[in-house]
């Protein structure tokens, strides 16, 4: 067995799970779950037709590389949305099964085990793949905490050079899950200062880029972010992307790496060898999403509905901000998070995440601590009763 299997966490689901499984919700009320980022709007027609008709790829092996149509309209996309004057789909785009996987495969080719220290930084709070990714690869977790009192910005600038000296690959994400902010081009600007220097690789995890509030402000992206600072080819940048939030369709698995083109083929021949292949099927359904502007629009409009609604809502009783993109708000409770998701549970019926199930104790505090993270994902009537419930139950603590 390998032993580094022993050093994984539970999974924040499954830690949720088991604090809950003890507990009877109230069987007056149904359940609501707004604990898990699994996008409900329903998946367009469009898409479905194009799935269904198809299916005759599947008497063929799916090709690691993918079909050149896809990796076009992958490239096609990145162009539009970003504003991207270059971008060549047979050597910097790459399809993959959804971001999740191809971000855990990613910190298996980049880590090198055999040099002492190997370190990967990740923000805290944090999506747990990279945390699983890091410590399977055979690398050290570095955790940049992001405090509110730096609106929920990792302090990058804080970390040892010692630890820089020996990182070899950082995740980012933005917008970032769980508080839903954006990193500016100040902060790309230093973090791609910061690759120079010491040589280590950025995966930039942009998998709820098209889930923001404002049609005139999409959020930077990170190759826009280097094109704009002069980074010809995005040197040591891989960002990575789905459509399962920004289409609907999070059962079909499919997302892009796209960026460095030798990172690219480092990651292919990794994925040659890990069986790692998207089906025709859903890449024929994906060439048409990622050729469709507008149901993502229709999708936005439906989330920022909700947001405008229901946020200032829950303000009032537990302190949110609107974030700057992606479904979640990240709310502090009025005491510890665990506690208030387990009574909440019980008494209201809804499923909410813990912060600190989202984050690892690190330069003396767990940022997660005390907040919650709620996911607006189902229905604005549901979405908003389950929000009068947590209103409900906080205004009597």
């Amino acid at each position: 067995m390998n032993p580094r299997l022993g050093r994984l966490h539970a999974y924040p689901f499954q830690r949720l799970r088991d604090a809950l499984a003890p507990i009877t919700p109230n069987p007056a009320l149904r359940l609501i779950n707004l604990s898990i980022g699994e996008p409900k709007h329903p998946t367009p027609a469009f898409i479905i037709d194009a799935l269904c008709g198809a299916t005759q790829g599947l008497s063929n092996y799916p090709m690691a590389l993918g079909p050149a149509a896809l990796r076009e309209a992958i490239a096609g996309w990145l162009q539009r949305r970003h504003g991207l004057h270059a971008l060549d789909a047979a050597t910097q785009v790459l399809p993959v099964l959804g971001s999740r996987e191809a971000l855990f495969a990613f910190g298996q080719t980049i880590v090198d085990s055999s040099r002492a220290g190997a370190t990967v930084l990740m923000a805290n709070p944090f999506y747990q793949i990279y945390e699983g990714a890091t410590l399977l690869a055979g690398a050290e977790p570095y955790f940049v905490n992001a405090l509110p009192e730096n609106a929920f910005r990792p302090r990058w600038e804080d970390v040892p050079e010692a630890v820089l000296g020996r990182t070899q690959l950082l995740y980012v994400c933005s917008p970032d899950n769980p508080t839903g902010r954006v990193a500016t081009l100040d902060e790309w600007r230093m973090l791609f200062e910061l690759s120079d220097r010491y040589g280590f690789v950025i995966a930039a995890d942009e998998c709820y880029s098209e889930i923001y509030f404002d049609e005139a402000r999409p959020p930077l992206g990170a190759l826009a972010a280097a094109q704009a600072l002069g980074r010809a080819g995005y040197p040591r940048l891989l960002t990575f992307g789905s459509l399962s939030k920004r289409s609907n369709v999070p059962g079909m698995r499919s997302g892009y790496v796209a960026g460095d083109a030798a990172l690219v083929k480092a990651f292919l021949l990794y994925r040659t060898y890990h069986g790692s292949a998207m089906s025709p099927v859903v890449a024929q359904a994906s060439v048409a999403a990622w050729n469709d502007e507008a149901h993502v629009v229709q999708n936005r409009r439906a989330y920022a509905d909700k947001f405008r609604a229901l946020q200032p809502r829950l303000a009032r009783v537990l302190p949110c901000n609107m974030p700057e993109a992606a479904f979640y708000l990240w709310a502090r409770t009025p005491g510890d998070d665990a506690t208030f998701a387990k009574r909440l549970y019980e008494e209201k019926a809804v499923m909410v995440m813990p912060g600190s199930f989202f984050a690892r104790d690190a330069h003396g505090v767990n940022t997660g601590k005390d907040y919650l993270r709620i996911a607006l994902v189902a229905s604005f009537d549901e979405c908003a009763e389950a929000i009068e419930r947590i209103v409900a139950f906080a205004s009597r603590l």
